[in-house]
């Protein structure tokens, strides 16, 4: 899963002196609310839905703002390590995996993190073991296989629940020793359960088995939006895929199946045919088996929904990894990580004049009324989405930046890219660029941020701010030298990655259908209420909150939140965004301390102690 946001933690040691208005900011070291957890606290993660889960020794606990209580502490399994915890992308969950040998889960359980509430566990719900436990979204129903005490003995089962009560709606018997191989699929009133042998489709109302389609070792599906055909993917021992495809009465309608190198990363499914983006890596690979391996890349191929064989008689040459998939009216566009953007027809052909070469990892890719906007680590330009002529005459070039970072000025007409020291500004008409401000930060750092104000542009990074009005003149600029990195600040980071990393595992492509559309380039702020479009189908008290959330304002929009050393020790200020004054001041008297501040609620949680969390409202 691709796409998931991050929030944004400013830690900054402030080195200036209080002006006289800074002094008069209010001062706030009492917390808002304590919370002891009673065991040591190990890992803490932000969730999306806004709700504060803490790991301690004891085991999972969670905060929700304004509530004076933990909202659940799940002491079941004693102690939850890191990775025994996965939160659902876009879903208001988490769950808790302690496995055993063999990766097989004796100990699970599925909690609502927004209610508290418990919704699954092995326990209670008699499993010995689950071999696999998938939320489906926007059916927002849980899907458990493994062995289920049934009459006599513990059997192979499956059963179905709903995660807006937690009780369960459907139980199977398995039997020919069947075991789930994958991700299964919700079809209306049916379950299409891939096993190591078929794909099995079970009736939900009756429990009866309707037909049965050998496809076996199934990974994922995914159905056509007419929701009578599935196309199914099934991983190789050398790192292939292979794809089949069925109807939803059991029929299977290729001749044969279809190999792909690599692991699939994109699927869409066309009226014109299937494109299919595959990533090969051979990097762990050595001696003859990496000669014998494909190069290190991405794939791209088109198939025929009719027998799925290859339409194209050459596939597009990547050189490196697909980082952009887009599906255009005329035809596929993508972008490659190493540099480079292509386009090409769904027959096969050459849409741009040339492949057009680009700088290294391209962080932008997005529609204008101008043409297709880029921006890379070293060059940025606007080029002609159908011939792929450059717009600008000139594309913007610098030194490879240790960050870019850009935003649109429509008062003035304008993109305004950040890199390389330099503020960039260039015109939406007539694509003329020029540098509008000298950007150097104190400290060694480049800006991270670039934020149109109704008075100017505000640049921000980790220890700086400063503001410049429209003709880019400076109207303040502040800088605090940096205590050390936050140890809270560390942990977050981590747990973010490991969160992707598993989003990716987890999904199965099934949120593929938003994310190969190609977006228009427009203010900050819209990417985190769009997040929640995907969610708009599912229903459920937890959900619609968390989607309120989603396209929630800001609370702290106006606001820098910067670590700083204050008269009576380290603390947090509030600096205000237009005016860089500081409104606000919470001691937290540790040299280095633990904290998140969520942005998006307008709460600051400091860790202060080994139990226990205090929290700050920073709206006030």
């Amino acid at each position: 899963m691709k796409s998931f946001y991050s929030f944004s933690v400013t830690v900054v040691l402030l080195s200036i002196i209080l002006n006289v208005a800074q002094l008069t900011a209010q001062k706030a070291e009492q917390p808002d609310f304590t919370y002891d957890l009673g065991g040591k606290i190990n890992e803490t993660t932000l969730t999306q839905g806004g709700t504060l889960v803490i790991a301690t020794n004891d085991g999972l606990a969670g905060i929700k703002p304004g509530v004076t209580n933990p909202i659940f502490n799940f002491t079941d399994y004693g102690r939850v390590k890191p990775e025994e915890l996965f939160f659902v992308p876009n879903a208001p969950y988490v769950m808790v995996d302690q496995s055993g040998f063999g990766g097989i889960s004796s100990k699970k359980a599925v909690i609502d993190y927004m209610s508290g509430k418990v919704l699954f566990s092995t326990e209670s719900n008699g499993w010995k073991t689950v071999n696999s436990c998938d939320v489906i979204m926007p059916e927002n129903k849980l899907v458990v296989s493994g062995q289920r005490r049934s009459k006599e003995q513990f059997a192979n089962a499956v059963a179905v629940y709903d995660l807006n009560t937690g009780n369960q709606e459907s139980f199977f018997i398995l039997k020919g020793n069947r075991i789930v191989s994958g991700r299964p699929l919700l079809l209306k009133n049916n379950i299409l359960l891939p096993t190591t042998k078929e794909i099995i489709n079970i009736d939900m109302n009756s429990g009866n088995i309707s037909w049965e389609a050998k496809v076996g070792g199934v990974k994922w599906m995914q159905e056509d939006d007419a929701g009578k055909e599935v196309y199914t993917f099934e991983g190789t021992n050398n790192g292939d895929t292979k794809i089949s495809k069925i109807s939803t009465t059991g029929s299977i309608l290729w001749p044969k199946e279809q190999r792909v190198k690599g692991g699939v990363s994109h699927f869409e499914i066309l009226p014109q045919g299937l494109a299919v983006v595959s990533d090969v890596d051979n990097s762990g690979k050595s001696g003859i088996a990496k000669l014998a391996a494909s190069r290190s890349e991405s794939k791209i191929a088109f198939l025929s929904a009719a027998n799925g064989e290859d339409l194209w008689d050459k596939a597009p040459k990547t050189k490196g990894y697909v980082q952009h998939f887009y599906i255009m009216d005329d035809g596929i566009l993508f972008g490659i990580y190493e540099g480079g953007i292509n386009k090409i027809s769904f027959d096969g052909n050459t849409l741009f004049k040339k492949p057009l070469k680009t700088g290294e990892n391209i962080q932008v890719m997005a529609e204008t009324p101008q043409g297709l906007i880029y921006i890379t680590d070293s060059d940025a330009n606007i080029v002609n989405l159908q011939s792929g002529d450059q717009v600008w005459e000139k594309p913007l070039k610098y030194k490879r930046a240790d960050a870019v970072s850009s935003g649109f000025d429509t008062k003035n007409n304008r993109y305004l890219i950040s890199a390389d020291g330099e503020l960039h500004a260039i015109d939406a008409k007539t694509g003329e660029s020029s540098v509008l401000a000298n950007s150097k930060f104190d400290g060694k750092e480049a800006p991270t941020g670039v934020e149109v104000r109704g008075q100017g542009i505000l640049l921000t990074s980790d220890q700086n701010i400063m503001m410049l009005d429209w003709d880019g003149k400076q109207i303040f600029h502040n800088y605090y030298r940096a205590p050390g990195k936050s140890a809270f600040g560390a942990i977050l980071a981590g747990v973010t990655a490991v969160a992707t990393a598993a989003t990716a595992m987890a999904a199965y492509n099934a949120a593929n259908q938003n994310r190969n559309k190609l977006g228009q380039y427009t203010d900050r702020g819209e990417n985190y209420a769009d997040l929640g479009s995907g969610m708009a189908m599912a229903s459920g008290a937890s959900v619609a909150e968390m989607l309120k959330r989603f396209k929630a304002t800001s609370a702290t929009k106006n606001d820098r939140f910067i670590l700083a050393k204050l008269d009576d020790g380290v603390g947090l200020v509030k600096v205000n965004k237009d005016s860089g004054l500081v409104t606000k001041e919470i001691v937290l008297k540790d040299k280095k301390p633990e904290y998140i501040v969520d942005e998006i609620g307008g709460v600051l949680y400091y860790q202060a102690s080994n139990s226990i969390i205090y929290v700050y409202d920073l709206k006030k």
